[in-house]
């Protein structure tokens, strides 16, 4: 039995369309659909049914990706119970995040860990946390960040491990001319009549803005939305709206602007999603040990 087959099959039971599965496992969509055609002739059974673009599992299909899911899982969990009896910090580790985590963390555990673990190669790759999670279920990455706001329920399964690291809460952000400038704090009805400027590169931002500012009593009024949070700076500090900022990002560059707290708060906690067979893995402990010591530093830099 082919292991790419059974991974391919798995790929389609959480990305639902061959192109996706292509896409992932990088090969074309017909030699996806060619795996899963060859593995329901060794079979003898119908593993899945097109449903209009996509495809469905069948009640087969669905018991099979469930014996994929523990073969995988072994897998994981000899790889890393043969990392541990070597005990040597050596190979590739592949981790996904979202742009303020990342931005705060990713690079400093890189440059750290090359010093400390010359033999361990990192790779990284940007990711919103849904997408993160699903990386992380069909192998195509080995850690990802998270955070409770994105990653839906139905995302987390008993084959993954979420271990919680960081708290952050979100702040306001003003242009540093802007009458709420130098108070420490606003509430949501100070804002009833601003402009807004939101990230879409999550749904998660625009629902919690709106829903936050229902709850004061108005709709926000929304006059950009971006991608990127370079635009979003620039649209602020001009004067032109307001937006919302995750604390780690406040760290960065932010001149022009002013940041304040928000009354009431939003906090989300931030952790490091990993497959639970490659638990005892030394790459994993490493990596999960630098980032830790990171936020110690984050912390103590935001004590001063």
């Amino acid at each position: 039995m082919d292991i790419s087959k059974l991974g391919a099959l798995r790929e389609l039971s959480v990305r639902k369309t061959m192109a996706a599965v292509a896409e992932a496992m990088h090969i074309s969509p017909s030699a996806v659909s060619q795996q899963i055609s060859l593995l329901e002739q060794e079979f003898g059974i119908d593993l899945v049914e097109r449903r209009g673009r996509g495809v469905e599992l069948t009640i087969a299909g669905r018991t099979l990706v469930e014996r994929i899911n523990r073969i995988f899982e072994e897998l994981d969990s000899a790889r890393a119970d043969m990392a541990e009896l070597k005990k040597v910090v050596a190979g590739e580790l592949r981790v996904s995040a979202f742009p303020t985590v990342a931005a705060a963390l990713i690079p400093k555990a890189i440059q750290t860990l090359r010093v400390t673990h010359p033999r361990l190669q990192i790779f990284f790759e940007e990711m919103e946390p849904e997408d993160s999670m699903n990386a992380l279920r069909s192998w195509q990455t080995d850690i990802a960040l998270i955070d409770d706001l994105n990653v839906p329920v139905g995302l987390l399964d008993p084959s993954i491990e979420i271990t919680p690291f960081i708290e952050d809460v979100y702040n306001i952000l003003i242009s540093s001319a802007h009458r709420l400038a130098g108070r420490s704090s606003v509430s949501w009805k100070d804002l009833e009549h601003e402009n807004w400027v939101i990230d879409t590169a999550s749904t998660t931002y625009p629902r919690m803005i709106t829903e936050a500012c229902q709850r004061a009593g108005y709709n926000p009024k929304i006059i950009a939305r971006c991608k990127g949070f370079e635009i979003t700076r620039e649209l602020v500090k001009e004067g032109c709206a307001i937006a919302i900022l995750p604390g780690l990002r406040a760290r960065a560059d932010m001149q022009g602007t002013y940041i304040c707290r928000l009354e009431p708060e939003i906090r989300r906690n931030i952790s490091m999603a990993f497959r639970k067979g490659e638990k005892k893995s030394p790459i994993l402990k490493v990596f999960k040990e630098c980032l830790e010591q990171e936020v110690v530093k984050i912390r103590v830099s935001s004590d001063e």
